[in-house]
């Protein structure tokens, strides 16, 4: 549930920007925002939870970790720093994109506030997805329908394609990091930051890479088409890379059974 935090900072960000900019420029903004997470900062940390670190469960059953190979990690990783290519360049681009079509200007921060309204209930929506079609599975399709999110404010156009691509776009890329950290979870319930950390290194590189190639993009073209065709084109790859890692878990699994 505390990921839906996300998608409430993203929408009332939006709200806050358009208020704002009546009377304040961008940088009176920024220190507006500073000023605000400094005196957040307090009681988030009050109450965050001190670290569980008993080696049973509620219910006093003793945990195990059960790590997947080597090789479920190498693409799992892989595949995690796609998505990390496909949230950034749309999360940082969508504004200017939208202020740039015709008749939109200055309505980016609307579609902004799209993202966090659909961002707020992804986590519980996909949560109850994977609980009938397996984590993996519902990350496939999560991947796939962030690509049309991330296509439609270029094929479509227009405010339909902007909306319509805002939403889909943030019911998806929460949900996809809830997913995998739940999995996370799952493989290490005894030290789970383990495989966090190691996820959260992959996402985070791309999120340095993509606006980097996204801005070279735009400066060369003339226009962020380009980077959302980039994010794209890494969120396709992405989603071969899941794929493929059903057949790894599977080629696991089975040898787990035969060694034992």
């Amino acid at each position: 549930i505390h990921f839906a935090g996300i998608g409430l900072g993203i929408a009332g960000c939006s709200v806050a920007v358009a208020v704002m900019s009546l009377w304040l420029d961008w940088r009176a903004q920024w220190y507006v925002f500073t000023a605000l997470a400094c005196v957040l900062l307090v009681p988030a940390l009050a109450w965050l939870p001190a670290p569980d670190t008993s080696p049973v469960t509620k219910s006093g059953a003793p945990m195990h970790d059960n790590p997947p190979s080597p090789l479920f990690m190498r693409v799992f990783m892989a595949s995690y720093f796609c998505a990390g290519v496909g949230f950034v360049v749309s999360a940082t681009f969508i504004v200017a994109i939208v202020n740039r079509l015709p008749g939109l200007e200055g309505q980016g921060s609307w579609s902004f506030l799209a993202i966090g309204l659909a961002a707020m209930p992804a986590c519980i929506v996909w949560d109850f997805i994977a609980r009938r079609t397996g984590a993996l599975n519902a990350l496939i399709l999560a991947a796939v329908l962030q690509i049309v999110g991330i296509l439609l404010p270029v094929v479509v156009g227009g405010s339909l394609g902007a909306i319509a691509g805002a939403l889909l776009f943030g019911g998806t890329f929460v949900g996809m990091v809830s997913l995998v950290l739940t999995m996370a979870g799952r493989y290490y319930p005894t030290r789970p930051a383990k495989m966090m950390g190691k996820m959260t290194v992959s996402y985070g590189v791309a999120q340095i890479l993509g606006p980097a190639v996204t801005g070279w993009l735009g400066e060369t073209f003339g226009s962020y088409a380009g980077g959302l065709w980039f994010a794209a084109a890494m969120m396709a790859v992405g989603t071969v890379l899941l794929v493929a890692l059903k057949i790894v878990d599977r080629r696991d699994a089975q040898a787990a059974v035969g060694a034992a």
